[in-house]
């Protein structure tokens, strides 16, 4: 008879990062809502580096050969999460086994991205949405016989408009003040700007 494990019960898991992701987008209204919304050419594509740590470059062997990798990250800007959530591009709340919401019970992202090339340790993408310094867990190749579903249905999604919002500006909708993160990002992007222009 096997006993039912408590959702609260923690489980002895240790995971260890096995890189860093260095991205353009820092704060999440600036990924895209997924890695491959819109087609993009290389040159509108949102390039990023995987940090892989030292000791695991033979990991990287062979990888090169993948035109798209699976990659498993932390989300380390979450805290806390609830069971159910409103998707930016939906009107009601749903569970979050039916989203793709960074704030989970274990706030683990999964996205294919497009492996541009690898240099020593550190693999260069595209088409992600990946945010600045998140912890990658694990890498795997993307192989399009057994990992895309083209019939595969899409629930409540279905039905939303495809030009819908990416995120909602949750601070307006509950009278909140703009997050610290997000102010001193529009600085630092104003800022970057009039240095250039």
């Amino acid at each position: 008879m096997s006993k039912r494990r408590d959702f609260a019960a923690p489980l002895a898991l240790q995971l260890r990062p096995i890189g860093v992701m260095r991205s353009p987008h820092v704060v999440h209204h600036e990924a895209p809502r997924q890695p491959r919304v819109e087609p993009a050419s290389v040159e509108g594509v949102a390039h990023g580096e995987i940090h892989v740590a030292q000791g695991l470059q033979n990991a990287l062997h062979d990888l090169q050969g993948f035109s798209h990798i699976w990659v498993l990250f932390v989300c380390h800007h979450t805290r806390g999460w609830n069971s159910k959530v409103k998707p930016p591009r939906g009107t009601e709340k749903v569970g979050v086994f039916a989203t793709r919401a960074p704030a989970r019970p274990n706030p683990i992202g999964l996205s294919c991205v497009r492996l541009l090339r690898v240099e020593k340790r550190v693999l260069f993408i595209g088409d992600h949405d990946i945010l600045d310094g998140a912890p990658i867990l694990d890498i795997k190749p993307y192989l399009p016989y057994c990992d895309s579903v083209p019939d595969a249905r899409i629930g409540w999604v279905e039905g939303v408009a495809h030009d819908a919002a990416d995120h909602l500006e949750w601070w307006d909708e509950k009278g909140a003040k703009l997050p610290a993160v997000y102010e001193r990002r529009r600085r630092e992007t104003k800022k970057g700007g009039d240095e250039r222009g």
